[in-house]
């Protein structure tokens, strides 16, 4: 009868042999091999259940374990991608990639190529190219790139682009129009992003006891929430927070 040590190492081979036969990344070997059981298992939710239930919840839950144990995978690959075709698909996914890693110059440069020609006046382009310029601080800029995308009501006027207004404002100083722009977005944005960004900013104001009523209620919606839309939650909750109590 097979020992305990002997049934890790039989599944562990057998993960092998997964891994090189549907040529998945050669660092899972080690993985693998070297965290044996806890290794094994992770491939097993990050890229076999995946595969095989094939479902939109399965998959994200394995791109989430991708994503905790190799965070440059999709820059990496998106990188590969816009390298042999330099479409403008292409483009927006390594922009989105590189501000994910906080690369915002090379995003900003990125949807700055891919508006061009034809594509100039997309309001993804211009509202991805205005999101990396606030994150660089470039506040007027992206101002006359939302100016630009507001002149058309039915794409420029969307939650996601009050949600970047209310920031461009902010950076401005012009403190009631940001007011009027985050509260907008924060009713009207799926998830947390558009409230924690509000309630950061009403703690930034002076806003302090509106602030923590808004944590209060990320914290509610946290709570009653799937697994996958707690990670994120948290994220913006935690902006929150850090507002509410800097340093």
């Amino acid at each position: 009868m097979l020992s305990a040590f002997g049934l890790s190492l039989l599944f562990s081979i057998a993960l092998c042999v997964h891994v090189v036969r549907t040529g998945a990344a050669m660092w899972w070997l080690a993985i693998i091999l070297m965290l044996q059981p806890l290794g094994g298992i992770v491939y097993l939710v990050a890229v076999v259940a995946p595969s095989l239930a094939g479902g939109p919840a399965a998959r994200r839950l394995g791109q989430s374990a991708r994503q905790s144990l190799d965070p440059t995978r999709e820059y990496r690959q998106a990188k590969a991608a816009n390298d042999q075709a330099p479409t403008v698909h292409n483009q927006m996914r390594l922009a989105r990639a590189a501000a994910a890693l906080g690369r915002h110059e090379e995003a900003e440069r990125l949807w700055t190529e891919a508006a061009r020609g034809v594509h100039a006046g997309d309001p993804v382009l211009l509202l991805g190219r205005a999101t990396a310029l606030i994150e660089l601080g470039r506040f007027e800029e992206a101002l006359n790139l939302m100016e630009v995308l507001g002149q058309d009501a039915e794409v420029g006027r969307t939650p996601q682009a009050a949600l970047a207004l209310g920031r461009i404002y902010e950076g401005l100083g012009r403190m009631a129009e940001a007011d009027t722009a985050y509260q907008w977005a924060a009713g009207r944005i799926p998830g947390l992003e558009g409230l924690g960004r509000y309630a950061a900013f009403l703690a930034r104001t002076g806003r302090a006891e509106e602030a923590r009523d808004a944590v209060a209620e990320m914290d509610s919606r946290i709570a009653g929430a799937n697994p996958r839309f707690r990670r994120e939650g948290r994220a913006w909750r935690d902006l929150a927070a850090r507002a509410l109590s800097p340093g």
